[in-house]
């Protein structure tokens, strides 16, 4: 006689034992380890101490001091000190460590200098402070050419609305009784002609047309005749 077995206790047994013998991992919850934090930048140093704006410095070694950044992850911060000869920072002179918010540097005198601070941690660094203009005193010298004019607006590479477009910047001079006049370079070539010169405001209103970029720059002349050339800025029309 052939007998019949009843296999359905069997398969529950199994179900019962597989549902209770819990992971292989000796007991977790089999959930996979969470992503790291991701790292937060240190805040952007947010002034500049020393020296100020388009400061005459008796001394040519200086003690440039900054306020403190901060990081959110509770990280060490360090700073890189950048000097350069031009205000839009390709020709650095010196780029200095430091784990304080103040380091001394000795530099040439008789020299115009532009300077900014960048906070960073061990894998992130934040944008780079405002840039300020500052001269070290030379011997018998009477006139300090002017700084380079500042960019105000448009934004470098912005777009704006065509039609009436004003052009905005900030003139600087060590010797602080000159008058400064301005050349203003304007057009939709990367070496822009001169458009008007003689100008005794910052700001200059032109007349732009939709869907083209333009370039433009600020020469600033003092009551000497001293001129500082000025970078080119570019932004294109919507």
């Amino acid at each position: 006689m052939i007998k019949k077995i009843n296999l359905l206790p069997i398969l529950f047994a199994c179900i019962l034992i597989t549902s209770c013998g819990g992971s292989d991992d000796g007991g977790g919850d089999g959930g996979s380890t969470p992503p790291p934090t991701p790292n937060t930048a240190p805040t952007r140093v947010s002034t500049l101490v020393y020296p100020t704006a388009d400061l005459l410095c008796i001394d040519n070694t200086i003690n440039f001091q900054w306020s403190a950044s901060s990081d959110p992850d509770g990280d060490a911060i360090t700073y890189t000190l950048r000097i350069a000869l031009d205000r839009d920072m390709t020709n650095i002179v010196e780029q200095l460590s430091a784990t304080t918010n103040s380091r001394s540097v000795t530099l040439e005198t008789g020299t115009a200098y532009y300077w900014n601070v960048i906070a960073k941690d061990a894998e992130d660094e934040a944008a780079p402070s405002q840039t300020y203009a500052f001269y070290t005193e030379g011997d018998g010298v009477s006139n300090y050419t002017p700084f380079t004019a500042t960019l105000n607006a448009p934004a470098m590479d912005g777009f704006v609305d065509a039609g009436t477009t004003t052009l905005s910047w900030t003139g600087g001079d060590a010797d602080v009784g000159d008058t400064l006049t301005y050349d203003v370079y304007f057009g939709d070539t990367a070496n822009p002609a001169l458009l008007q010169s003689d100008v005794s405001a910052s700001t200059f209103d032109v007349t732009t047309v939709a869907a083209t970029t333009y370039y433009w720059r600020i020469d600033t002349k003092d009551d000497s005749g001293t001129k500082s050339i000025g970078q080119v800025w570019s932004f294109t029309t919507n």
